[in-house]
């Protein structure tokens, strides 16, 4: 498979093989390494990862490296699965891992590294044919996804909107992004209409909001570059009349509030033991801002500092999360990760 095409077919499997070379058991130091390296999570997180994979492969040729998406929730529960011998070793996620996560990690014995590994933002996206609505505010936003809304129709968000039903598309539940969306736009996590087409499939929604003249949807800004010849992008409006639309320098200067969002990479302590684990996070870690900002991947790099730090975490094995009570939004987290 080619990691050029990676973001277009990504959600086409439950388990995309980045590497498609036999199991082996691990080689001596002296040998090339072989294995596996196991990945699973976020949708979002998914195409710098199969980058990155792809990218190792060149380099270790016999390490199996898969990446399996399952949204954020659904990875977390992967890597912290009660049996030792299901979990992943590396869990992608598009939000910092929850305080119930945490606890779930010392019950299982789990100790994690948090690695952040880019920034991304959230596209709010309708039809090309929608001449009418080239942003929205935070406020329409919330009173279009809040539970109990009465909007259905466009011409109920705004006064001059046409009477026109209104369709929704959206993240599933267990997608951090989702976790996101509701916490910064509604007001509180998870809490939303439940009256909308959701899909932890980013694809499935390209196409649902590419095929509905009614339709509106988010999901990460990624998708939307793969796919912008067939969506709309809206901008954000913050009440002054200059909306913001989300592109690399409005999400990494933060001007793209609050939808911008830090993502992350989870490691598992014991699993980055093992020579091939080990050998993978270092390269994925030392080549993140290759990696990030290559235009096939297009996520916001951090800026080099924090890469640094995410070494020296390896280098540490240091666990635990820097996340844990941090702003929702908040992007300059280097801060964090000094302490």
């Amino acid at each position: 498979m080619q990691f050029t095409k990676a973001k277009s077919g990504i959600m086409r499997a439950a388990l995309i093989v980045a590497m498609a070379m036999p199991f082996a058991a691990c080689g001596s130091a002296a040998g090339p390494l072989s294995g596996s390296v196991k990945v699973d999570g976020s949708s979002t997180v998914a195409p710098i990862m199969m980058a990155a994979a792809e990218m190792y492969k060149e380099k270790e040729p016999k390490v199996r490296v898969t990446v399996g998406i399952s949204g954020t929730g659904g990875g977390f529960k992967k890597f912290l699965d009660s049996d030792a011998g299901l979990r992943t070793d590396i869990s992608d996620a598009s939000r910092p891992i929850k305080p119930a996560e945490i606890t779930k990690a010392g019950e299982v014995g789990v100790k994690f590294i948090e690695i952040p590994i880019a920034i991304d933002g959230l596209a709010i996206m309708v039809h090309p044919s929608n001449t009418f609505c080239d942003a929205l505010t935070i406020e329409e936003l919330k009173k279009i996804w809040e539970p109990g809304t009465s909007i259905n129709n466009w011409k109920d968000v705004r006064a001059g909107f046409p009477d026109l039903p209104m369709k929704l598309y959206g993240p599933g539940t267990d997608s951090g992004t989702f976790d996101y969306f509701t916490e910064v736009i509604v007001g509180k996590e998870k809490s939303s209409r439940s009256d909308y087409n959701a899909s932890e499939n980013d694809n499935t929604l390209v196409q649902g909001i590419a095929g509905d003249k009614g339709s509106l949807g988010y999901f990460g800004y990624s998708y939307y570059e793969a796919n912008k010849g067939k969506l709309k992008l809206l901008g954000l409006d913050h009440g002054d009349g200059k909306p913001v639309k989300p592109d690399l320098e409005t999400i990494r200067s933060g001007k793209y509030h609050p939808l911008a969002r830090p993502l992350f990479i989870y490691v598992n302590a014991e699993s980055f033991k093992r020579p091939e684990v080990k050998s993978f996070l270092e390269f994925v870690v030392a080549n993140a801002k290759k990696i990030v900002e290559h235009p096939r991947v297009n996520y916001v790099a951090f800026r080099d500092e924090m890469y640094e730090l995410g070494k020296k975490r390896l280098a540490d094995g240091k666990t635990g999360s820097a996340m844990a009570d941090s702003p929702s939004g908040i992007t300059d987290i280097v801060p964090l990760y000094k302490k």
